[in-house]
Order: structure tokens, then sequence, then C-alpha cells
């Protein structure tokens, strides 16, 4: 018998806009997004949604879900987008069977992002029309066109980063500073732009910089700022160290500003990091009122450098903690509460490790007014030859904190690492392009990498040693902006100028008291 073909009708529509649904009307969503919060971007959101709901209800074969929408979001990335994401799970959950947007840019600049979303949904049957460039994605050649303008799209993105971003380094190359006002205690932006000071904000960051003189630590100050409900720079009860720590270190602080401390690696992600020398910085010397006199925080940042070379942590509310010396067994003194109960409590200094050995140590404990009233005595002592003690502490700076030497040999070891990086580099891509012996080969190789790494090391060392030398210059630098400052007969015990001026007292076994000032004079009291 001769064969017969019998056509059997479709019933179900093609998965295309461009088709007929058959049935029932197709389930219809939008999808409007503007990637700032200015008021002429909100009017085309608005705009966008108010289109969207009135095209799709005036169709006949569309029923209309909703306009899902995001405002103030970039569409680099999907990842912050509530409503972009909200509406895919919507979709995935056979909720929506078309998926209408202005454009592909509207949609995603990343074309991966894009890509994944269009198949995902591809695979599920809900399609997505691009209004502006007329694609439906679940056409023959939607993918393709998909593919190309979100390309486009996305080197759009790269082009306004770029932009972007020289504009701000110009910004930063001319000077000008802008501050995160929303979470940095201290300043407001000013109606010339520029940051201007908040007196009440300003007392509580003056507090801070003023603990951390008198002895405490991070933690300490932290915890003291939120029992007194003193809200962080970011309106929160509880302090955290890091924060107090930032604070501390922050040059603007003190009326200046290094600008671009860390950049965006990738334009798409907005992965930042610390800038360690991959892009210029800019320090701006008095670009704005300062709420820290710059003496000061200097002095606070070389009282960080000491307690730094401590090795452990230190601090409790007093400026002598870590200071006093046990003369005997090299060790810290502590303060002890004698009576604390009683009528006759005091407060003494005495060996942390006094009680510790089988042989106690020797030296004896001391008071703060013994402490206080005969500083008194060693500083005036020291203040006799004042002129004298200021110029030694410039010769000081000028011959043992040079680092001109230092610079010079930085330069040659860095030259050093670029030598031995481009002969690798020529090496490994000779060693492809042609026949070595692959023993030669391994041996230059390895030589290189042994150069390299003697470079690396020394380049370390030398480092270590201009930071050395560039703290030993600031601690002597705030030494000498607090003789200069400070009569030259001191009446009373000053909490700043002891942090300034001493670098630690020794308590004898015989119960002399030994201070040793910062330009390295000792002097009994």
């Amino acid at each position: 018998m001769a064969s017969s073909v019998r056509i059997i009708p479709a019933t179900i529509r093609q998965n295309s806009a461009n088709g007929t649904h058959l049935n029932t009307k197709r389930r219809t969503a939008a999808y409007a997004r503007v990637s700032t919060d200015s008021e002429e971007q909100l009017t085309s959101y608005e705009a966008q949604v108010d289109y969207y709901t009135k095209y799709i209800k005036d169709r006949a074969d569309w029923e209309f879900v909703r306009v899902y929408t995001d405002e103030g979001i970039s569409a680099t990335n999907t990842k912050k987008r509530d409503g972009f994401k909200q509406m895919i799970a919507d979709a995935l959950d056979g909720k929506i069977d078309l998926i209408i947007t202005k454009s592909v840019s509207r949609f995603a600049r990343n074309t991966v992002d894009s890509l994944v979303t269009v198949r995902q949904l591809k695979e599920k049957g809900v399609e997505i029309y691009f209004e502006k460039e007329n694609i439906y994605t679940l056409d023959s050649k939607g993918e393709l066109l998909i593919t190309i303008m979100s390309s486009l799209a996305q080197e759009e993105s790269r082009s306004i980063s770029e932009n972007v971003t020289w504009g701000q380094r110009k910004r930063m190359a001319d000077g000008k500073v802008s501050l995160p006002y929303g979470q940095f205690l201290g300043y407001e932006k000013g109606e010339d732009g520029l940051p201007r000071i908040v007196e009440s904000e300003a007392e509580i960051v003056r507090m801070i910089f003023r603990l951390f003189m008198e002895g405490k630590t991070p933690s300490a100050i932290a915890k003291q700022l939120a029992s007194q409900g003193i809200p962080s720079p970011a309106g929160k009860k509880r302090w955290q160290v890091a924060t107090v720590k930032s604070m501390l270190g922050n040059e603007k602080y003190k009326g200046d500003a290094l600008l671009q401390k860390g950049f965006t690696v990738d334009f798409l992600t907005k992965k930042r990091k610390n800038n360690e020398g991959e892009v210029p910085q800019y320090y701006v010397q008095n670009s704005h009122p300062a709420i820290i006199e710059p003496d000061e925080f200097d002095a606070l940042q070389a009282e960080i450098e000491r307690r730094k070379g401590l090795g452990r942590p230190c601090g409790c509310g007093s400026p002598f903690s870590a200071k006093i010396v046990c003369g005997d067994c090299g060790g810290f003194y502590g303060s002890k509460v004698w009576g604390s109960n009683s009528k006759y409590r005091r407060v003494i200094w005495r060996c942390n490790e006094k009680y510790k050995n089988d042989k106690h140590c020797q030296t004896p404990h001391v008071t703060e007014d013994d402490i206080k009233q005969r500083f008194l005595v060693a500083f005036n002592t020291l203040m006799g030859g004042r002129e004298e003690l200021l110029a030694n502490c410039r010769f000081a700076q000028e011959t043992l904190c040079d680092c001109s030497a230092i610079e010079a040999e930085l330069a040659e070891v860095r030259r050093e690492i670029e030598i031995v990086t481009e002969l690798t580099k020529k090496a490994i891509s000779e060693n492809a392009r042609v026949a070595v012996s692959q023993e030669e080969f391994n041996g230059r190789h390895t030589g290189y990498m042994e150069r390299y790494r003697k470079a690396s090391e020394r380049l370390a060392e030398l480092d270590e040693q201009r930071r050395e030398h560039q703290n030993k210059f600031l601690m002597l630098e705030t030494f000498i902006k607090g003789i200069e400052s400070c009569p030259m007969v001191l009446d009373e015990f000053d909490d700043k100028l002891w942090a300034v001026a001493v670098a630690k007292l020794t308590i004898t076994i015989k119960g002399k008291l030994v201070y040793r000032f910062k330009d390295g004079a000792e002097i009994e009291g």
C-alpha cells in the first residue's frame, strides 16, 4: 500500500512573542529600572512603570501580572537588584510567560549575567522582549542578537566606569577633598562643598584622641563610648574597635587628606582593595579645618608606634601604662589598689612580676604622686639646657633619621627586581619558541628565582629600616615641639607632655626614679 501523511494541527503556541497563543492569554510582566536616585531619573522610572502597565493591559492576548522595579541600582550585575531577582524567581516558578523591558542595557550591562538569565528562562519557556532592539529571545536569531547587544552594553558600562574614574582622579590631583559625611564623625559638607566641622561631633573625636593618650586601648575606648550612649559614626549603639583605630590613624582629623587609599579592581563586580601602590595617591596638606592639632596628631601616631613595639596589648586608662619598668627584672609596673573597700584606699604602681617567681623582685612600689612630682624635678632639670637640647635633637634628625641612603638602595633593589622579572619572562618566552636545553633553562630559571628572592628580602629589610627612621624622626619632632611649647619651669604635671617627652621610667632597687626622655637623656628625679 502507498504511504500517506496526515497533518495534525498544532494546539499549543510556539515559544515566541511573534506567535499567537492558541488557548490562553500570555501572562506578561515588565521590568523597569533606573541607575541613579536623581529627580530626572526617578521621573523616567515612574514613566516606565505607567507606560508598561498600560501597554500590557491594552493587549487582548496578554494578561497583566505586574511591573517589577528597581530604583537607584546599577545594572552591571544582578546581585543587589531585589525587583529583578523576584521577577526571575516568579518566572521560573511558572507565574510568568513573557517579560517586557525597555532595552538590553536596562536588563543588564554584564554579558554573562544577561545570557545566563536568558537561558534559564528559555529552558522554562519564558520569553523576554527587548522593545528598543525589537529582540524576542525565543526567536532563532534571538540569542545571537542578545549576545551582541549585551557585549555592547558591557563595553558602554566599562567606558562610563573609566570616565568616572578619570574624573575622580582629576579631582584628587587638583586637591579636592570629599568625605563620606554620612559615616564620618566630626564633619559635614559646607556650602562651599568643603568639609566643615560639626562641633558637637568634634568633641567626641577629641575625647577619643585624649583617652588614647591617657593610656586607654581602642577596645577600652569603644566600650566607654558605648557605655556613655554615644552613637558610632554609622549611628549604632555599639562601637567597633576597628572604627576607633581607623579614627585614631585618619589624617583628615588634622586637616590633611590622603586620597585614593583604595580603588575599584573590577567595574563589573565593584570589588575594591586597599591601594598598595597599584595606582597613584595624592596627599593634600591643609585641605580643610583640623579637629586635632597636627602636633597632637603626630604625637599620637608616635604613641601608636611605641605601643606596637611593645609586642603586647597595653593600656589600663593611665598615661603610665607600659612606661614604668622594673630595674630588677625588666618587667613593666602595673597599677594596684590597696584598701579598696576602706577609707585608706589608694592606687600604687608595682612590678607585675614581683611575686610570680621564687625570687621576688626587690624594687619598691611607687605612688602616682611620687611619679608626677619627681617627673617635674627631672623635666625642669632637662629644660635648664633647652637650647642645646633642641639643637641636639635637630642634629639627630638630620643624621640618625636621614633616609637618603636607604631610598637610593631601595631604588637599586627595585631595578634589580624589574631586571630579573624581564629576564625570567624572556627566558620562558625563548623556551616556548625554540628548542633549548631544558637543563640549561632550569639552571637559568633557578638562578633568576634566587636573585629575585634575595632582592625581595632586601627590599623588605630596607622598607623596615625606612619605617624605623621615619618613626624616630616623628618621635623627635613631637618631642621638640613639646619642649618648644612648654614653659621653662613646669609647675604641674601635664599628661600630654609626659606622653610626648618620656620614653620610659625605670625604678631601681634602691627606689630611685630614672626618667629616660625621647632624646636619649636620662635624669634621676
